[in-house]
């Protein structure tokens, strides 16, 4: 007989977590700030087994190696984007979540994603939730704008650079994203072809982009 006082009931062979056990690590992670390490999690009553179920069954997100967030947290704010710059300051910030402040497109960011040099150590930023993507020599300097949010000035990738790295990066975010970037991104007038080409050119994605601008032109 099944009851959701144990902390797992029995579907055939795979173990579920009973609602009570479900509910109570959903709270465990909102008073964390719906972020933890397993470490963390399993300090505050959640059991292993609780926490993998949650991550396969989508209730988490993996944000790295032993790091979790609820999945149904709201997007992230502008004022994810002042935290990260403030506390990795030589970062830019790039891809989803440029896309996402220049409002190009229909991506929600979950994470700031943001470029750094290839030699520099991983941040160590557990809120906001990161993502990083190595850039060097003109892929990472050119392209970036200066944005005040809040009194702090925020490094941000331009929209052409922007579009040209979703490109660069497609295998990694999905070229569907990369894509709808460059759509919006003309559609709205936020950047021109021309513009693009330019740090396609810098980002060594010329050949690849070139027939998507000439099948929307």
């Amino acid at each position: 007989m099944f009851t959701k006082y144990k902390e797992f009931i029995t579907l055939g062979l795979m173990r579920v977590p009973s609602e009570i056990a479900i509910r109570s690590a959903t709270e465990i992670f909102r008073a964390g700030g719906g972020i933890l390490r397993t470490s963390a999690a399993v300090t505050a009553g959640i059991q292993y087994s609780t926490l993998y179920w949650m991550r396969d069954n989508g209730l988490l997100e993996t944000l790295g190696r032993g790091l979790y967030r609820l999945a149904d947290l709201p997007a992230l704010s502008d004022q994810d984007l002042v935290t990260v710059s403030a506390r990795v300051p030589e970062a830019v910030i790039c891809l989803i979540s440029a896309l996402s402040f220049h409002h190009v497109g229909t991506q929600i960011p979950h994470r700031v994603s943001i470029a750094l040099p290839p030699k520099a150590w991983e941040p160590q930023v557990d809120n906001p939730p990161l993502q990083v993507y190595r850039m060097s020599g003109d892929a990472l300097a050119r392209g970036v704008e200066m944005h005040v949010i809040d009194e702090r000035q925020v490094k941000i990738f331009s929209v052409a650079k922007t579009v040209a790295d979703c490109f660069k990066f497609r295998n990694k975010i999905g070229l569907d994203v990369a894509l709808e970037a460059l759509q919006e991104a003309l559609r709205s007038r936020e950047t021109t072809a021309a513009e693009i080409m330019e740090y396609a050119q810098v980002d060594r994605v010329t050949r690849i982009i070139r027939p998507y601008l000439e099948a929307l032109h």
